[in-house]
């Protein structure tokens, strides 16, 4: 995945986060979807683009946005009208509407990772309250700096491990954001049993089987792929798991009976 990808992806998880955070007052992306299965229109990617502001981007990565960005925005807008953006029940408006920045409270999991952080710096931003679940709670510290535990908590904890999820961390979360994942390929990052299936699959589930009826929404940033990992190309990204353990998860999620949105990036 070539960075302005990745950027290009970051941007449309963010402007995804915001519209759910937003006030009434606000047009919002899921307001403009009122259908289960969606795809997005030129105009809306370009409309990812512009929330980039919300984050700051290094300046060799805006440098390059000018004679590659037609081309960027049209990968962008292939992959998303694939399949990028899968949402559940009517209630997504009520949902985006009902809730006052002031009295959210947002769980992101998988916080410390390349979308994870971009999301926390967002949700920092927008002055809205967040926790993390973290297996190591200093990394908060150092990604984010010193933060007010009112803004920003910070609680130890291991999805692939059900024992770690505590009913405490769930109590007064409105929206849980779960950005975890780990290499498609062996890699360092499988070290201390952190494949995908222990990841993706056995992690998700139990998040949201530990997570309370109370949620508003549940966000899952997930993968292109997932549904075809049986066919050229993505057989190949497959050959360890790492699709279907993500369309596992999925799965688990929709039949939870939680509203959710799923994000494939």
């Amino acid at each position: 995945m070539t960075l302005e990808l990745f950027c290009g992806i970051v941007r449309v998880v963010l402007c995804c986060v915001s519209s759910f955070m937003a006030s009434s007052t606000t047009p919002t992306l899921p307001l403009a979807f009122p259908q289960r299965h969606h795809s997005v229109s030129h105009r809306q990617v370009l409309f990812f683009a512009k929330f980039s502001n919300k984050v700051s981007l290094s300046s060799s990565v805006a440098s390059k946005r000018s004679c590659k960005s037609k081309c960027f925005y049209a990968k962008v807008q292939n992959a998303l009208n694939e399949e990028a953006v899968e949402t559940q029940s009517s209630e997504l408006e009520e949902d985006t509407q009902s809730t006052p920045s002031s009295s959210k409270l947002v769980l992101v999991v998988g916080g410390s990772g390349g979308v994870g952080q971009l999301v926390v710096a967002s949700l920092l931003q927008q002055n809205i309250k967040s926790r993390l679940i973290l297996r190591n709670p200093e990394k908060a510290t150092e990604l984010f700096g010193e933060q007010d535990k009112e803004k920003l908590q910070v609680f130890k904890g291991d999805t692939r491990k059900q024992e770690d999820l505590d009913p405490s961390i769930f109590e007064g979360v409105t929206h849980v954001i779960c950005c975890t994942g780990t290499t498609a390929f062996p890699s360092r990052r499988w070290d201390d049993d952190n494949t995908p299936e222990r990841v993706d699959w056995v992690g998700l589930k139990n998040l949201v089987s530990a997570l309370p009826s109370s949620v508003k929404r549940v966000v899952l940033v997930s993968s292109i792929g997932v549904t075809k990992f049986n066919e050229l190309p993505w057989s190949i990204m497959n050959l360890f798991g790492v699709l279907k353990y993500k369309k596992m998860g999925e799965d688990f999620l929709r039949n939870s009976g939680l509203p959710f949105t799923i994000i494939r990036r």
